[in-house]
C-alpha cells in the first residue's frame, strides 16, 4: 500500500537505535526525508549513512541533548517546516517510590517528559498556522498500566498519554493530529540487557536470555519494526480520521 508519505519532511528524536531507529527506516523506505536527532554524534552518523545507502533519501543528523530546552528551541529553528515530528527520545530508569531519587526523576523526566512537552510547545502552533501536521508521541505501556516497581515511568507516561489526548481534543480544526503509540516489551537493547540480567541470575548464562522470554504473556517482545510499521500508518493521510488517541502496541491491548 502506498501511504503517501513520499516527500513529507519528517523530525525523529531519539532517533539512532531502537524504535526511532527502525522508524526512520520505515518512512524512508515511504520516501520521507528525515531530520534524526539524539545525544550521539556516531550513532546518528552510522544511522545516516546505512539510511542513506538503502533508500537514498535526504537525512539530516542533529546531535543534541534534548533535556536542555535551549537545544529543543535550536533544534526546532532548524527544522522549520516539517510535516511531521516523532517524539521518541528519553528512558525513564526503574524502581519504587523509595529507590528513585528526586535528582534521577528530575533528570528522566527532563528528557522525556519535559522533552515532549517542549518539543510540542515549540512545534505544534508553526503546524496549526500552516494548517497542516502530525505530532506523534512514542510513549509507553506504563501510562496505560502503572506499576509501583516503575513509578517515574508509570507517572511520566500517564502524563504523556494526557498530553496527547488533550492537544489531539482542539488540534483537528487546526488540520493538525496529535496522537501516539504505547509500546509494550520491545526487543530494543535497553530490554535485551534487562533479560540478560535475569538469565545470568537465574540460569547462570546470559546468552540464554530468549528463554526468559516465557516470562511474558505473549511469549515474545515486540520488534522495533512492528512499532514503525503502525507508525508509518498512524502518521500517513491514511489515517487522517484517528487523532488524539495512543494506540496500546504490544500483542494484548491495554494490559501487560
Amino acid at each position: 500500500m502506498d501511504l503517501g508519505l513520499t516527500g513529507k519532511r519528517v523530525l525523529i528524536t531519539g532517533a539512532s537505535k531502537g524504535i526511532g531507529r527502525a522508524i526512520a527506516e520505515t518512512l524512508a523506505e515511504e520516501g520521507c526525508s528525515l531530520h534524526l536527532a539524539s545525544r550521539t554524534e556516531a550513532d546518528l552518523a552510522r544511522a545516516r549513512d546505512e539510511i542513506n545507502e538503502k533508500h537514498g533519501v535526504q537525512v539530516t543528523i542533529h546531535p543534541l541533548n534534548l533535556s536542555d530546552g535551549a537545544n529543543v528551541k535550536k533544534l526546532v529553528a532548524d527544522t522549520q517546516g516539517i510535516d511531521i515530528l516523532v517524539n521518541n527520545a528519553g528512558a525513564i530508569p526503574g524502581g519504587d517510590i523509595q529507590t528513585v531519587d528526586e535528582e534521577t526523576w528530575r533528570e528522566a523526566w527532563n528528557l522525556k517528559v519535559f522533552g515532549y512537552i517542549n518539543m510540542c510547545r515549540e512545534v505544534y502552533p508553526a503546524m496549526c498556522e500552516r494548517g497542516y501536521g502530525v505530532i506523534f508521541n512514542v510513549v509507553g505501556m506504563a501510562g496505560l498500566s502503572p506499576r509501583a516497581n516503575y513509578v517515574a515511568g508509570s507517572v511520566g507516561n500517564a502524563g504523556l498519554d494526557a498530553l496527547t489526548v488533550a492537544l489531539g481534543g482542539e488540534s483537528m480544526v487546526h488540520g493538525v493530529r496529535v496522537l501516539g503509540i504505547h509500546p509494550g516489551a520491545i526487543e530494543t537493547e535497553r530490554l535485551t540487557t534487562l533479560y540478560k540480567s535475569m538469565a545470568e541470575r537465574e540460569l547462570g548464562d546470559e546468552n540464554r536470555y530468549k528463554e526468559m522470554y516465557k516470562t511474558l504473556k505473549t511469549g515474545r517482545p515486540g520488534t522495533p519494526e512492528e512499532c514503525a510499521t503502525i507508525t508509518a500508518m498512524l502518521v500517513s493521510e491514511k489515517a487522517n480520521w484517528v487523532n488524539g488517541v495512543v494506540i496500546p502496541v504490544n500483542g494484548q491491548g491495554q494490559g501487560w
